[in-house]
């Protein structure tokens, strides 16, 4: 697995804490804080449009 760089939690209230992460190669990254070891992964800008929805109250989960 390429390394990744995690960027600090974002941490809804009542809810788990998410990491967003990049590597060397453009592949961005997900995980729960604390488990990093198992991130899911998909493009930048995929991840970003998700995070974007969670920031906006429009879904308070990922599953």
């Amino acid at each position: 697995m390429a390394e990744i760089t995690w960027e600090e939690p974002f941490c809804a209230e009542g809810n788990n804490c998410f990491r967003i992460g990049t590597d060397t190669e453009a592949n961005a990254y997900i995980a729960v804080a604390g488990q990093e070891d198992r991130p899911l992964t998909d493009s930048r800008d995929a991840l970003r449009a998700l995070i974007q929805e969670i920031k906006a109250d429009k879904a308070d989960h990922l599953l």
